[in-house]
């Protein structure tokens, strides 16, 4: 009897231990990561728990990973979006990279992770090598109006304004047009050469010596030097250029003043004495 009493008191702890354990189970494990679910997508139901998609701890929506990876494959190849927002209505969270990258295929991750990268630098100017075997992406690190560039990739030059094979002695609104291997050879010789067009005409003018006030044959004159069209001996793309023909002019000025003077004071000297 005495014995009876005494171990009353242990099984009951033991009872009360063992339920607490099971309540605490009970309490780790959440119903819902167990159940059956409706992707609101395909609207298909879904009795494996592991097809249902999983945005780390951001947020949680019943998807599946087959409809969230076509999701995201659309957003990449038709919106080329990289900051992808999760389909649900009402929620302004972000899909995570990291937490689909298991279920997605490497292939698409890789892509995923190159949309990021050109979303970090759409604030800088960047464009993309012409060249069919390259295409790489190059950015202006230097700021300025850049126009003549080298691919960092293959080492072949193009323009990054108008983003097209380089076009040597044409501006940019002629590399549109079809030329042939001596207009390519013709303009590698302007650059060459360094010859300036008239900004009327469009023809090309060399400089050999002399001044650098240019008159074409269509006309009009403009400055070898900026290629614009003057109406005046001289250009302000110079400061110095204009202060020496100023210069000039009032020499010239002041050499016709004194030479007049000259000239009115032999004559009444000569007057001055036929009167004697």
């Amino acid at each position: 009897m005495g014995n009876t009493l005494q171990a009353l008191p242990h099984s009951t702890n033991q009872t009360k231990q063992f339920q607490g354990q099971q309540d605490d189970q009970n309490q780790e494990i959440p119903e819902d990561e167990n159940q059956a679910f409706t992707c609101e997508i395909c609207i298909e139901p879904m009795i494996l728990p592991d097809r249902k998609f999983k945005n780390r701890d951001n947020c949680s929506h019943p998807f599946c990973t087959d409809c969230m990876i076509k999701y995201i494959q659309v957003k990449l190849e038709d919106d080329n979006v990289g900051n992808i927002k999760c389909p649900a209505l009402n929620c302004n969270q972000f899909l995570d990279p990291v937490s689909c990258r298991s279920v997605m295929s490497p292939a698409l991750f890789v892509r995923w992770c190159d949309v990021l990268c050109e979303t970090a630098i759409l604030g800088g100017e960047r464009c993309y090598c012409p060249y069919r075997n390259c295409n790489s992406l190059i950015l202006n690190e230097c700021g300025g109006n850049l126009k003549k560039s080298k691919c960092p990739s293959c080492k072949n030059w193009l323009c990054f304004k108008c983003m097209r094979v380089w076009h040597a002695g044409f501006g940019c609104e002629e590399s549109g047009e079809l030329r042939d291997r001596n207009d390519i050879a013709f303009g590698r010789l302007v650059e060459q050469r360094k010859w300036n067009r008239c900004p009327r005409c469009r023809h090309f003018v060399e400089h050999v010596e002399g001044c650098s006030i240019i008159k074409c044959r269509c006309g009009i004159s403009f400055c070898y030097k900026c290629g614009r069209q003057v109406h005046q001996h001289w250009c302000g793309c110079e400061s110095n250029s204009m202060y020496i023909t100023s210069f000039l002019i009032f020499t010239v000025f002041v050499v016709l003043g004194f030479g007049i003077m000259i000239l009115i004071w032999n004559a009444a000297k000569r007057g001055h004495r036929t009167s004697v």
